[in-house]
C-alpha cells in the first residue's frame, strides 16, 4: 500500500471535511498536501501547485515564514495558554489589540478577540443587540444582510450569511435576520448599467428598513466585496448610497473583512478602499496568515464606549479569546507585512499588475467577464458572452475548470461557474505571469470539453 493510499483510506474512514460531499470525496480520494513554501504547495506525490487561493484567502505573507514559527515556539515555551476571563490578560493579547487599533480606521480603537471569522460574526450579533439595549432601544434587534453573502458557518454566522444551501440544512436563518438583494451586476443587472444597478441594489436596504421599521433594525452586515459568493464587486454607486441610508436611519454597519483585511486591497482594511466608517469590522484569516487560527472584531469608539462603561458584564466570550500563541503569530505576521511594506507594494505595484494580467483572459471564448480589485479576481465562464448566459448548472463547467487548473499546477476555486483567485500578497510579477499562463491552459481544456457537448 502506498503512503497516499493509506492516508486516503484513513481520511475516508475518519475525517468529515467542511463543505464537502463525503460520499463523492471518498470515491475520488483526497488530495493530500504535504508541504508549502512561498506561494507554492506540494502534495504527497510531489506535484507542485501555485496556490492561487492563498490557502483559503488567508496566507497573506506566504508559506514557510520561519519568524512566525519562532514567535509561536517562543510563546509556547513561555506561556502556551492562559484565558482572558477573571480579570486576567497577558502581554501578547494586549500588544496585539494595541497594534490592530493603530492600523484600523481612526474611529476604531478597541478589539474583541475570537477564534475565527464565524465567531467574530457571532460576536457582532451579540454586541449590536446589547448596544441598542443599553441605548434604550431594545427593539432594535433585526440585522439586515444580503443574499449570497458569506459570514461563516456557525448558526449565527450562517444565518447572517445569505446562502440558501446552508439555510436549507439547518432550519436557518434564526429569527430577526433578513436578507436583501446582492450587488451582482453581471448575473442580475439585466439591461441596467452597472451604476444604475448599484443604486437599485443599495436602495433595497432602505426599502427593507422602512418595511421593518427603523426602530427595529440594529445593523446592516456586508462584505466590502462578496468573496465566497464569487468575488462580487459592487458597482461604484453602491457603497456611497449605502452610507447615505445608514446615516439617515442611524443603523450600525458591520463590515465583514475576514477576507479583505490585512492588505488584500492595497490598504490595511477595505474600509479605506471604499471610504467607509464601519461600527464593527470582522477580522480573521490574514490576521495570522492562517498559521494559527484567530479572529476578532474591531469596534468603533461609539460602540466600545457604551459596552465598556454601561454594560456591566458582557456575557459573551470564548476559551481561546486572545490566545497567547495565536496573538504571537498575529504580531509577527503583522510585523512582516509592515517590514516588507506588503500593503504599499500590493497597492502600488502588484495589484495593478495582477489586474492588468487578469484581463488577458477576458477575450477567451469561454469567458464572459473578468473582474477584480487588489489581489482578488473572478472569471465568469459562460455559454453565450453576448447574453451573459451560463451553461446548465448540472454540467459543472466550473468544476471542470477547477480540475483542469490542478492538472496544470494551479489552485483556483470554482463558485458555480465562476472561477475565483486570491493569491498570497507576496506573489511576484513572474509568478502572476505563471498563474495567468496556467489559467489559460485550464480555460482551453475546459472550452474543449464544452465544445464536445454540442
Amino acid at each position: 500500500m502506498t503512503d497516499l493510499t493509506r492516508l486516503q483510506q484513513a481520511d475516508k474512514a475518519h475525517f468529515i471535511h467542511p463543505f464537502t460531499d463525503s460520499k463523492s470525496l471518498g470515491e475520488k480520494g483526497t488530495r493530500v498536501i504535504e508541504r508549502a513554501e512561498g506561494v507554492y504547495i506540494w502534495d504527497v506525490q510531489g506535484k507542485k501547485l501555485l496556490d492561487g487561493m492563498a490557502g483559503l484567502w488567508c496566507v497573506n505573507v506566504g508559506y514557510g515564514r520561519q519568524s512566525i514559527v519562532d514567535a509561536v515556539s517562543k510563546q509556547m515555551q513561555q506561556l502556551p495558554y492562559y484565558n482572558s476571563f477573571f480579570q486576567c490578560t497577558h502581554p501578547p493579547a494586549i500588544e496585539l489589540a494595541k497594534t490592530i487599533a493603530e492600523l484600523a480606521p481612526k474611529h476604531m480603537n478597541t478589539v474583541f478577540f475570537t477564534g475565527s471569522g464565524s465567531e467574530s460574526n457571532d460576536t457582532n450579533l451579540r454586541m449590536v443587540r446589547r448596544y441598542w439595549d443599553l441605548k434604550g432601544q431594545p427593539n432594535k434587534k433585526t440585522i439586515i444582510s444580503r443574499h449570497n453573502a458569506y459570514h461563516g458557518s456557525t448558526v449565527a454566522g450562517a444565518s447572517l450569511g445569505g446562502m440558501s444551501g446552508m439555510h436549507e440544512q439547518g432550519d436557518l436563518p434564526i429569527p430577526k435576520i433578513v436578507h436583501i438583494a446582492q450587488p451582482y451586476w453581471y448575473q442580475e443587472g439585466g439591461d441596467l448599467t452597472p451604476e444604475a444597478f448599484g443604486l437599485q441594489a443599495a436602495q433595497a436596504l432602505e426599502t427593507e428598513i422602512l418595511a421593518l421599521g427603523e426602530d427595529n433594525v440594529a445593523a446592516f452586515i456586508a462584505e466590502p466585496f462578496q468573496g465566497a459568493g464569487g468575488v462580487i464587486i459592487p458597482p461604484s454607486t453602491y457603497w456611497p448610497e449605502i452610507k447615505r441610508i445608514l446615516a439617515k436611519y442611524d443603523i450600525l454597519l458591520i463590515l465583514d473583512e475576514v477576507i479583505s483585511g490585512f492588505g488584500r486591497t492595497g490598504h490595511w482594511f477595505a474600509a479605506e478602499y471604499f471610504d467607509l466608517q464601519p461600527d464593527l469590522i470582522s477580522i480573521a484569516k490574514g490576521m495570522t496568515s492562517g498559521y494559527v487560527p484567530m479572529g476578532g472584531v474591531i469596534i468603533a469608539d461609539r460602540v466600545a464606549d457604551v459596552i465598556k462603561q454601561q454594560c456591566g458584564e458582557f456575557t459573551h466570550g470564548y476559551t481561546y479569546s486572545g490566545h497567547p500563541v495565536a496573538a504571537a503569530a498575529a504580531l509577527e505576521n503583522i510585523n512582516i507585512i509592515k517590514q516588507e511594506k506588503l500593503v504599499e507594494k500590493v497597492g502600488a505595484e502588484i495589484a495593478p499588475y495582477f489586474q492588468q494580467a487578469l484581463q488577458q483572459l477576458a477575450e477567451h471564448p469561454l469567458v464572459g467577464e473578468v473582474r477584480g480589485l487588489g489581489l482578488v479576481g473572478a472569471i465568469e465562464l459562460v455559454q453565450n458572452k453576448a447574453k451573459r448566459q451560463r451553461y446548465p448548472s448540472n454540467i459543472g463547467v466550473g468544476t471542470w475548470c477547477r480540475d483542469a487548473c490542478i492538472a496544470h499546477g494551479l489552485v483556483m476555486r470554482s463558485v458555480g461557474d465562476t472561477m475565483i483567485i486570491s493569491p498570497p500578497l507576496v506573489i511576484t510579477k513572474a509568478q502572476i505571469d505563471e498563474l495567468i499562463e496556467k489559467a489559460l491552459l485550464a480555460l482551453n481544456d475546459t472550452y474543449t470539453q464544452c465544445l464536445a457537448l454540442k
